[in-house]
């Protein structure tokens, strides 16, 4: 009998501070309830008192100078622990509360109504005193009463209002995690499924902000969920979780039967001619996450759901179900991202490979491309080809660039003084060319390094010249005239047109990798290839094979005429440490260093 009392307390305490009510600041809507009360009573003291575990404490009084007093003897925790109403006409005629808190203090009189929650747990209570003895009469009782269940109501708004949507009147997020706890109590171990609807991407959500506004968006969410509720055939279980998204849980159903269900959901949205505007049209894709109930946090849950919306978005599925295999790719992705920042000041973590250019004429070493690499220190090595494209779309590119600038010119700064006068260069990003000072910055960095302009060259995409408009342009003809050379990188791949050639002022062409695969097997390869030698050389380039692996290209791109090669047949990327050993290996002089863009094709070394 006991333990059972104590666990009835528990629960009631914890309806209690799952409200959030606690020692929050006074509220005018409470206190016009509390002065009701009082002048109903024709009494100086009222109060809306709610029973913790050992205090009294106050949400609105009037009279009372404190927010709180023990809870020992306290007549409204009788009120809490009976759920009823509780009226003492006398505190002197009571042995209980005659030496209480409240008797010593001079009250004589008390009344007070419970605050009940929709589940009978009792909070507190709405309470009203006076220092002489009285009776009340049973309106006024009636009265109290009411006006207990109008504080009740209002707890349970100011609650609600954290918990439900406005605009769609939907539970909210929060709610939904709250709710898959309980369901994790009651029903543990049971199959269960959260399924995420997105109406649309968030590129769409923010363009359709920007051209139809906030009211357009609360229309659109009262009209989908209307829709989805009607599919579903719920009353309730829905739930918004964010501005256009939409989120239900299912238990006892199976998975293929609950894929089925979505599929409906989406195909009563595309079909509900509210949803249809004549400029825009929603895009549903949705996402299920099957789990088991106390084996996965609420909020991992509600991501795997999110995540296999996306997903089924990207893949233009329109549904998809969790996979685990994706989702630890995009996690890896995200992990990446946050550790670069920490890379770029660990020493060792980051480091340049240089991988050699040769003259195809004289065959010596004229120059070699830095290739960025990372040693993670938990998923170890790491291609450029996976971080690199994550860290161009972040604001990291600029530092990511800085910190290969840097180590660019300090090692060409160590290989001048032992008399290797290679010229490197370094790859450029589309986001670097977006940065309006990134010419400014490289200029003077290869200033302050005391290096010759020609001793760097810098290589970029015909992709990432070309998406960012006139500014790259500015930006590339600043370090021509600077004296630093510039190379077209990946030439052939992206947009494949020769009339920007003419305002850009590269002096560098890269034939991309993949001609070379099959130049040699394939007849037409070796025409396309010749030809694009030959126009690079009318416009005034010097061309470069990429990706050379065997000897027969090696030699054909001699015979087309090509400039350089760069390869695994001459040499792998190397670290900085073994390019000169390479360079010694191979008996050859050093070179004076000279602008490659400056070197005729009829140009012989000694």
């Amino acid at each position: 009998m006991f333990d059972s009392r104590i666990q009835v307390e528990q629960v009631r305490l914890d309806a209690l501070r799952n409200l959030n009510i606690l020692d929050t600041p006074p509220s005018e809507s409470f206190d016009r309830i509390t002065r009701t009360a009082g002048r109903i009573f024709d009494l100086p003291i009222a109060a809306v008192s709610l029973t913790d575990a050992d205090r009294q404490w106050f949400k609105s009084r009037i009279g009372v100078d404190h927010w709180q007093i023990p809870r020992e003897n306290a007549p409204c925790s009788e009120v809490s622990e009976f759920a009823g109403t509780v009226v003492i006409k006398d505190f002197q005629d009571s042995a209980c509360y005659r030496d209480s808190h409240l008797g010593r203090s001079g009250i004589r009189f008390y009344a007070g109504a419970p605050l009940v929650t929709r589940d009978g747990h009792a909070l507190g209570a709405l309470c009203v005193l006076g220092t002489e003895p009285r009776d009340a009469t049973p309106e006024e009782i009636s009265a109290l009463e009411d006006l207990a269940a109008m504080v009740m109501a209002q707890i349970e708004l100011q609650h609600a209002f954290g918990r439900i949507d406005p605009v769609s009147g939907l539970p909210n997020r929060n709610q939904l995690l709250d709710d898959l706890e309980d369901l994790a109590r009651d029903k543990a171990d049971k199959a269960c499924c959260v399924t995420v609807i997105d109406l649309i991407s968030a590129v769409d959500l923010a363009n359709l902000l920007r051209v139809a506004g906030p009211s357009f968006l609360d229309d659109l969410i009262a009209s989908s969920s209307r829709s989805v509720r009607q599919t579903l055939g719920r009353t309730s279980g829905l739930y918004h979780i964010a501005a256009t998204q939409y989120a239900y849980a299912s238990t006892g159903q199976d998975l293929e039967e609950l894929f089925a269900e979505t599929l409906q959901v989406r195909a009563g949205l595309l079909a509900d001619s509210r949803l249809a505007g004549e400029t825009f049209s929603i895009t549903p894709a949705i996402g299920l996450a099957p789990f088991v109930l106390g084996k996965a946090a609420p909020r991992d849950v509600l991501r795997m759901a999110h995540s296999a919306a996306q997903d089924a978005r990207d893949a233009d599925t329109g549904a998809g179900i969790y996979s685990l295999a994706l989702d630890e790719a995009h996690r890896r992705r995200f992990a990446l991202i946050g550790r670069m920042r920490e890379a770029l000041v660990r020493p060792g973590e980051l480091w340049l490979a240089y991988q050699p250019r040769i003259d195809l004429r004289s065959g010596h070493c004229v120059g070699a491309e830095a290739l960025l690499r990372w040693n993670h220190p938990v998923l170890g090595a790491v291609s450029p080809g996976e971080f690199m494209p994550l860290i161009e779309q972040t604001r990291l590119a600029r530092d990511v660039t800085e910190w290969v600038i840097r180590s660019v010119l300090m090692q060409a700064a160590e290989w001048i003084s032992l008399g290797r006068n290679l010229v490197l260069s370094l790859n450029i990003s589309a986001s670097n060319l977006a940065e309006e000072d990134f010419a400014e910055r490289l200029i003077a960095a290869v200033t302050s390094a005391g290096l010759p302009p020609s001793a760097i060259e810098i290589e970029l995409t015909e992709s990432a010249i070309i998406e960012k408009g006139e500014l790259p342009i500015e930006h590339l003809k600043r370090i021509n005239d600077a004296g630093l050379g510039i190379a077209i990188d990946d030439f052939g791949t992206g947009y494949s047109s020769l009339s920007y050639l003419e305002h850009i002022p590269a002096k560098v062409l890269k034939i991309d990798r993949s001609f070379m695969k099959t130049l040699g097997s394939d007849p037409r390869s070796s025409t396309l290839v010749g030809a694009m030698i030959s126009l690079s050389h009318d416009l005034g380039y010097r061309v470069v094979g990429e990706g050379v692996e065997t000897e027969e290209v090696y030699r054909l791109l001699q015979q087309l005429g090509c400039d350089e090669a760069q390869g695994f047949l001459m040499c792998r990327p190397l670290p900085a440490a073994d390019m000169i050993s390479w360079l010694e290996e191979r008996s050859l002089p050093p070179l004076p260093l000279r602008r490659l863009a400056d070197l005729s094709n009829d140009l012989h070394w000694n």
